[in-house]
């Protein structure tokens, strides 16, 4: 007869199961991270807190070789692995920066360092870092327009403009990538292509680490504060963690230590700051599931979508809201919506004899229980409203999905990101619920 199982041993066994479901598969074994850790010790770094590994969700990470403590150091890499514009300056690029007027911006010399060391293949001393690096990106930026259009429209606008921003860098750089010819043996157009350059842009954009502000006197005025970080850029983002991350002066070593502890073999993360997730897609190109800081932005079109067309104080009202800053910003969270966005709609639902008291519902104060009613009812309506538009794109994206093969990854990111988003608007659906039932 088998011996029964107590309570314990079945709460030991739901810990190893949660346990084994995050757990990474570690990934120290491949050949790149062989040569990128061979690489990193010729510098003067070798780890011993951290391994790479691939986890289910966040993909490739790093994960604790054993427990770490809050406030212990979790890396520290020498300013020799560090890729920053002194590097640039130091090397062959650095007589025709110099040179060239206007000066190149900090994130061009960065740029086109990355491009022509990673076209030198098996010549470049970068080698083993450029080899771990993403071949491409998933940014708004770098993905098909037809995909673009289904993202929220306020990420949607960001977007087209982060493109526009790019393009015109592009640009703006191909006389000095023309002065490099010299350097080259075949033409540059083709090496410092379009593309190239949007792969360089995105692994600065989103994996850089920040330095205290410098001035490269051949180098334009903008600021230069980026570094890339090797082995530590693999560090995965999570909203929920502390870290303290700086360059120390004293060591010349970048340096991260925990606010946070971890168990072994957990994967090590840090936040790259408290970003909702258009801000992670737009600059980083995931999104976070469960984001405490993901919010549905509500725009002007839809903020006067459901007020009567007949109030004549309308457009004073949004002139007021304006002045104020109460137009921008105005969202819905997991906690219902939000206070800004209530006192606008307080403020828009006001009526013609109690308009003289907006200044009193900038700050706060009840009118009466019929603007907060009014207010409460419009706010339901937007919430409504939003979450038919979600679950439309979401059809919309699962039928792509049968179509478009080969965009799979991309129509599973959008897709992921309304998903979040329609979760939001059910919880604020919930929370108005209830704050439309406790009015006598």
């Amino acid at each position: 007869m088998h011996k029964r199982r107590g309570r314990t041993s079945r709460i030991r066994k739901r810990k190893l199961f949660r346990s084994s479901e995050s757990r990474g598969v570690s990934e120290s074994y491949k050949y790149e991270f062989i040569e990128l850790k061979k690489w990193l010790k010729d510098r003067k770094f070798e780890d011993t807190n951290l391994t790479p590994a691939c986890f289910p969700g966040t993909g490739r990470g790093l994960m604790s070789k054993t427990s770490l403590q809050e406030g212990q150091m979790i890396i520290s890499l020498p300013e020799s692995c560090l890729l920053t514009t002194d590097t640039v300056i130091q090397s062959y690029l650095g007589a025709y920066i110099t040179k060239w007027k206007p000066p190149p911006s900090p994130l061009l010399a960065l740029c086109t360092f990355l491009v022509s060391e990673k076209h030198a293949g098996d010549q470049s001393p970068w080698k083993p870092y450029l080899d771990i690096l993403p071949k491409a990106y998933t940014c708004p930026v770098c993905l098909e327009p037809e995909l673009v259009n289904l993202l929220p429209k306020p990420l949607k606008a960001k977007a087209e403009e982060q493109r526009v921003r790019l393009q015109e860098f592009f640009a703006s750089a191909r006389d000095f990538f023309s002065s490099l010819q010299p350097l080259f043996a075949e033409a540059v157009d083709s090496i410092f292509s379009y593309s190239a350059l949007l792969w360089a842009w995105c692994t600065v954009n989103t994996r850089a680490v920040y330095l205290r502000p410098r001035r490269q006197e051949c180098l334009s005025a903008e600021p230069d504060t980026c570094a890339l970080a090797p082995y530590l850029d693999l560090l995965n983002h999570s909203s929920n963690v502390q870290v303290k991350a700086a360059f120390n002066e004293e060591t010349r070593c970048y340096e991260l230590r925990s606010a946070s502890s971890w168990r072994k073999h957990e994967e090590v993360f840090i936040c790259y700051g408290h970003h909702d997730n258009h801000r992670l897609l737009l600059e980083y190109g995931f999104v976070s599931v469960h984001n405490p800081h993901a919010c549905v932005y509500v725009s002007r079109e839809i903020l006067v979508k459901y007020l009567p067309s007949s109030d004549k104080q309308m457009n004073k009202k949004i002139s007021i809201l304006k002045d104020h800053g109460f137009i921008e910003n105005l969202t819905f969270g997991w906690d219902g919506p939000s206070w800004r966005l209530l006192t606008a709609l307080k403020l828009l639902c006001l009526e013609a004899g109690k308009f003289t008291c907006w200044k009193k519902v900038l700050l706060g104060e009840v009118i009466s229980d019929t603007n907060e009613k009014a207010s409460l009812d419009i706010a339901q309506k937007i919430c409504c409203y939003f979450i038919e538009e979600t679950n439309a794109v979401l059809q919309k994206v699962s039928h792509m999905k049968d179509e478009k093969v080969a965009l799979i990854n991309q129509l599973t990111l959008v897709e992921t990101l309304w998903m979040e988003e329609l979760k939001i608007l059910k919880a604020s659906a919930e929370v108005l619920h209830s704050l439309q039932t406790a009015l006598p």
